[in-house]
């Protein structure tokens, strides 16, 4: 019997070949992200569970970038709070200002292919970009984690998107990722991994995975993994040959279920308010007054979509009465 991608990566985690769906292992964790809302809580809880030392700072990570900058007074808290545990347990990996957590975890070189992550954020999903198995948990869990380098998890079904051909113009993998959210609902993939594939897949850029990988969570998703290949390879700075390139969805694999897509069926859409799966297509809503535009996030705030966007606007000014806000996923893009 095959395997899917996520089998795969937990099997040789733990040293298996017959990891299934369902199954209640105990996996050895490759790194974690503490960002700064939850690294009070972090904190807290891991001194209460009566833990002294970290199992290996070189792996932990602290980003400042949700409240960066502190809009209250008692955001600082945060700060002091995290500067503190960082001095205590002779943490190394820490960003302040340096961009978004998610954008930052790969950009540095923190998350390699065949990887297990852990993140205090729901869209650590992302990290399945460079095929990496990466889930948000919260506070107990991390500080579980910090003390003991292990956590269990249930294996997760698969559920299976194959998309070929070739995307129409201003169609990106953004209209993909929210069509796929549409289709299986904000809860259709409660728990399950989403593994990607097919031509329209090999030839994106990691940047336009890590799009598709981070909004999968929309879903529901515990992971969205890609294959990684040469593009992967070049990205996270590795040879080839350690870029876990045998991650690859086995075609007698079981799956939860299978979805197929042709690229060319898509068009640019929108998401409207109020859920994440309320997408219409722009063309429905051209003419719509705005009143603020925000170019960025961890979705979309790398080179790409600021290239993108330019081109769009290139020789046009900003309406009046419009805000425009563009905020680079990282200093490193920003520069």
């Amino acid at each position: 019997m095959g395997a899917t991608i996520i089998e795969k990566i937990v099997g040789r985690n733990i040293g298996r070949t017959d990891v299934k769906p369902g199954d209640i292992v105990t996996v050895n964790v490759d790194r974690v992200m503490i960002h700064d809302i939850f690294i009070p809580f972090v904190a807290e809880k891991f001194e209460e569970m009566g833990f002294t030392k970290l199992w290996d700072p070189d792996r932990v990570v602290l980003i400042y970038d949700h409240l960066v900058p502190a809009s209250q007074v008692d955001d600082t808290r945060h700060f002091r709070v995290g500067n503190a545990f960082v001095e205590k347990y002779g943490m190394k990996n820490i960003h302040r200002s340096d961009g978004i957590c998610h954008q930052l975890m790969t950009e540095a070189g923190y998350v390699k292919p065949g990887n297990i992550v852990f993140g205090t954020d729901s869209h650590t999903t992302t990290y399945g970009c460079v095929g990496a198995f990466s889930s948000g948990i919260g506070y107990t869990e991390m500080a579980s984690i910090l003390g003991t380098g292990t956590m269990w998890i249930k294996v997760p079904e698969t559920i299976r998107v194959n998309i070929e051909g070739e995307l129409p113009a201003n169609v990106s993998s953004k209209e993909i990722i929210l069509r796929l959210v549409v289709d299986l609902r904000a809860d259709g993939a409660t728990y399950q991994a989403v593994e990607f594939a097919g031509s329209t897949v090999e030839a994106m850029s990691v940047a336009s995975r890590m799009t598709m990988s981070n909004m999968a969570v929309e879903a529901g998703a515990k992971c969205a993994l890609f294959t990684p290949d040469e593009k992967t390879a070049a990205y996270c700075e590795i040879p080839l040959t350690e870029a876990e390139t045998s991650l690859v969805g086995d075609a007698d694999a079981v799956y939860a279920r299978t979805l197929n897509y042709r690229a060319e069926d898509f068009v640019p859409v929108l998401a409207c308010p109020s859920q994440v799966d309320n997408i219409h297509p722009v063309a429905e809503l051209a003419g719509t007054k705005i009143d603020q535009v925000f170019l960025g996030s961890c979705t979309n705030g790398r080179l790409e979509d600021l290239q993108r966007a330019a081109a769009i606007i290139r020789g046009k000014k900003v309406a009046p009465f419009v805000k425009f806000i563009v905020t680079p996923a990282s200093r490193k893009i920003y520069r």
